[in-house]
């Protein structure tokens, strides 16, 4: 299996290097980062995947400043939607497959049971509809594309919500974090390798792919700061007391159904944290910040 991979040095891409490296059936890996091929270049875009002839394209880029694309609308859209259509139809024209990776932020959180696949799109914020309007788009050019939605991403290599935590209790006695937001943790370690089982399985359609369980972050925080043996106490606020200029759904849990259908199967937030803190590195360089 030939993977050309965009967004290699994200947080994500980082853990799909690892582990399409050491996949035996993995033949090659062409790993780009957006210096490599920037998205909203479709003659560079069409250059690259031309050149490595991949079986599997897996598009990880993405502008995921939540709050930034509010502010930045076209830049969201150029590399979220229209980046995403250039990648599709380089892909189509080099008669490769294409995994491209979503978000439960596609969803208005109104719900209160887990988000099927078939559930209708209604994202509350650009970053979120710049996303939607990806997966309508590369539907209608390959219609066999996989789109993976995820959610609430952690892992090593950059900025994520268990470093700041870890940062920021190691140095004050008390935190507040947001109570009323729901969804489920999703470790980089464990969503990169049920990626690379959807393509082994030559997935196609809508996939929710989360660990499994769900937590607000209030209890993620808290559960970090307690597992990590750490002294601070987390306090719950509401998302008025403590506002974001993009607008966050009040629930978006994936149901893991489509995921379990192809018999891949993801462990529990708990056990994905309980394993990033035995392999994370001292916290540094991390942003302020107290969700996604």
């Amino acid at each position: 299996m030939r993977v050309t991979l965009f967004g290699a040095s994200g947080l994500l891409g980082q853990e799909l290097v690892r582990e399409l490296s050491a996949d035996p059936i993995n033949d090659l890996l062409t790993a780009l980062s957006s210096q490599d091929a920037d998205l909203r270049d479709p003659t560079r875009v069409r250059e690259r995947i031309r050149d490595s002839r991949p079986d599997w394209v897996i598009l990880s880029a993405a502008y995921t400043d939540v709050d930034g694309c509010e502010s930045h609308r076209d830049q969201a859209f150029a590399v979220n939607c229209e980046g995403a259509v250039n990648v599709a139809q380089a892909a189509r024209a080099a008669g490769a497959r294409l995994l491209f990776l979503s978000t439960d932020y596609v969803f208005d959180g109104t719900r209160r049971s887990p988000y099927e696949i078939t559930d209708a799109r209604n994202p509350t914020s650009v970053y979120g509809e710049s996303k939607a309007r990806a997966e309508e788009r590369l539907q209608e050019i390959l219609p066999e594309v996989c789109i993976a939605r995820t959610s609430w991403l952690f892992g090593h290599g950059g900025k994520c919500f268990p470093a700041t935590i870890l940062k920021l209790a190691s140095t004050r006695p008390e935190i507040s974090v947001v109570n009323d937001q729901r969804g489920s943790p999703t470790f980089t370690s464990d969503l990169a390798s049920a990626l690379v089982q959807l393509c082994r399985a030559n997935a196609q359609g809508i996939v929710h792919a989360t660990n499994s369980g769900n937590c607000t972050w209030f209890d993620f925080a808290a559960e970090i700061v307690h597992a990590a043996g750490l002294p601070t106490k987390v306090n719950p606020v509401t998302t008025a007391e403590f506002p974001r200029p993009a607008r966050r759904p009040a629930y978006s849990v994936l149901s893991p159904d489509s995921l379990h259908a192809l018999n891949i199967h993801m462990s529990s937030w708990h056990d994905a944290l309980r394993r990033y803190l035995a392999s994370a590195p001292a916290a540094s360089g991390v942003s302020s910040g107290l969700s996604k």
